[in-house]
C-alpha cells in the first residue's frame, strides 16, 4: 500500500523546486492518467506547470481598474481560457467593453473574432478604440445554434493554422439571438425562451470543455430583463435564456449607467459601474467606475485619479489634484496628469503600485485575525 512521501523535481529549467507529495496522491493520479485509452492527460497536481486550472494570459478589459478587480492581481484583465458574461441594460457600456477587449487582443498578437446579432457594429468607433478592423473576424448570425457551431468551426481553423496563436470570440449579444424553433414560429407568445434556454445549456457545457486548456477567451454580452418574480430583496434584473450562463461563466460583471457625462452643456459620455458578481479568479462583488467617452471609449486614467482621490491618496483643490508620492506631493491637473503617466514610465509605475496595493485583497489563513467590525448584510441576493 502506497503512504509516506515522494520527492518531485517540478518547474522550468530556471524555475526548478522540489516537492514533497503524499504517495497515495502521486500513485492515484498516475493511475487516472494511465487508464485514459486516448492518452489524455486528465489528473494534475495544481502546482504543476501543465495544470489546466492556470490562466496562461490576462486580456484587458480597457479599465485597470475592472482588470484588478477581476484578476486580483496587477496587470490582470479577463481570463484566458474561460467563459464571460457582460451583463447590463442598453447603453450601460456592453459593446464598447467588448471592443477594448478585442483591440487589446489584437495587441497582443492574437486574433479577434465578433458574432454579431443585433446587425450593430460600428466600424469608425471601434477604430477610435484600437480595433485593427481590416483583421478583425466579422460575423453576423441570429440564432443561437449558429452561433455556437460557428464558434466550433472558428476555432478549428484557428487551431489548424496556430496551435498557440491567442484568440477571443466575442457574442454581441447572446441574449439578442433567437433559435430555428422561434423563428419558424408565427409572432406571438410562445415557449418562454425554453428552446433557446435547453440550447444555451448544451453548448455552454461543449464550449467549456473546448476551450479550458487553449489560449481562447470567449466573450458573451447579456441584455437584462425586469425579474417580474424579484421578491422584496432579490435581483430586480435577470438575464433571460435560462441559468446555464450564470453557471457556466467564470466571471460575470454587471455593468451599470451611472449618470452622463457632459461637457459645456453636450452630453459626451456616461458614468459606468461595474460590479463583478461571479468571480472565480479571485474575490467577488468588487466593483470599479470608470468614464465612457463616446468618441474614444474608457477613459481609464481619469479613473486612476478618482481612485487616488476616493482612497486618500489625492485631494482636489481647485483644477488639480494634489497627489501623495512616497517623497513628494505634487499638483497636476487631469491633463497634465494624463501626459505625465504616458510619457513618465517611472511616475507611472508608482501610481499604479499605489492603486494595485490598495485594490487586491491579500488573502489569509481562516480565523488568522478577528475582524469585529464588519457588518452583515441579512438580504439574500438572487441573482438571475
Amino acid at each position: 500500500m502506497a503512504k509516506g512521501k515522494s520527492i518531485h523535481v517540478v518547474g522550468e529549467a530556471d524555475k526548478v523546486q522540489k516537492v514533497e507529495r503524499d504517495e497515495l496522491a502521486e500513485l492515484v493520479c498516475k493511475t487516472l492518467n494511465k487508464s485514459q485509452t486516448d492518452g489524455v492527460k486528465i489528473a494534475y497536481f495544481l502546482d504543476e506547470e501543465e495544470d489546466p486550472s492556470m490562466v496562461s494570459d490576462w486580456i484587458s478589459t480597457g479599465s485597470s481598474l475592472l482588470d484588478l478587480a477581476v484578476s486580483n492581481r496587477k496587470n490582470g484583465g479577463l481570463p484566458v481560457g474561460r467563459i464571460i458574461s457582460l451583463e447590463g441594460q442598453e447603453s450601460s457600456g456592453k459593446s464598447l467593453i467588448a471592443a477594448h477587449i478585442l483591440a487589446n487582443t489584437q495587441k497582443m498578437g492574437g486574433y479577434g473574432a465578433l458574432i454579431d446579432t443585433e446587425n450593430a457594429a460600428a466600424p469608425e468607433f471601434w477604430k477610435a478604440v484600437g480595433v485593427d478592423i481590416r483583421s478583425l473576424g466579422y460575423v453576423q448570425l441570429f440564432t443561437v445554434e449558429e452561433i455556437f457551431s460557428k464558434m466550433e468551426e472558428i476555432i478549428g481553423v484557428v487551431r489548424k493554422s496556430d496551435e498557440k496563436r491567442l484568440v477571443t470570440i466575442v457574442v454581441d449579444s447572446l441574449t439578442q439571438a433567437s433559435c430555428e424553433s422561434e423563428m419558424a414560429s408565427d409572432h406571438g407568445k410562445d415557449g418562454y425562451n425554453t428552446s433557446k434556454a435547453i440550447i444555451i445549456s448544451k453548448a455552454c457545457r461543449k464550449i467549456t470543455g473546448l476551450i479550458g486548456k487553449q489560449r481562447i477567451l470567449v466573450v458573451f454580452t447579456n441584455q437584462l430583463r425586469m425579474n417580474m418574480q424579484a421578491m422584496a430583496f432579490g435581483d430586480k434584473w435577470v438575464v433571460p435564456g435560462g441559468k446555464a450562463m450564470a453557471f457556466t461563466a467564470s466571471v460575470r460583471i454587471r455593468l451599470a449607467n451611472a449618470g452622463q457625462v457632459k461637457k459645456s452643456g453636450k452630453s459626451i459620455g456616461n458614468n459606468c459601474k461595474a460590479v463583478v458578481t461571479k468571480n472565480r479568479m479571485g474575490p467577488p462583488k468588487r466593483n470599479a467606475l470608470f468614464e465612457l467617452h463616446y468618441d474614444s471609449g474608457i477613459q481609464d486614467l481619469k479613473s486612476w485619479l478618482e481612485f487616488l482621490k476616493e482612497h486618500g491618496f489625492a485631494k482636489k483643490d481647485g483644477e488639480k489634484y494634489s497627489i501623495k508620492l512616497k517623497d513628494e506631493i505634487i499638483k497636476l491637473t487631469v491633463p497634465e496628469f494624463v501626459g505625465k503617466v504616458n510619457t513618465d514610465q517611472v511616475f507611472k509605475d508608482e501610481i499604479y503600485d499605489i492603486i494595485a496595493t490598495e485594490y487586491i485583497m491579500k488573502y489569509r489563513d481562516p480565523n488568522s485575525q478577528i475582524v469585529e467590525d464588519v457588518e452583515i448584510d441579512e438580504k439574500v441576493e438572487d441573482d438571475d
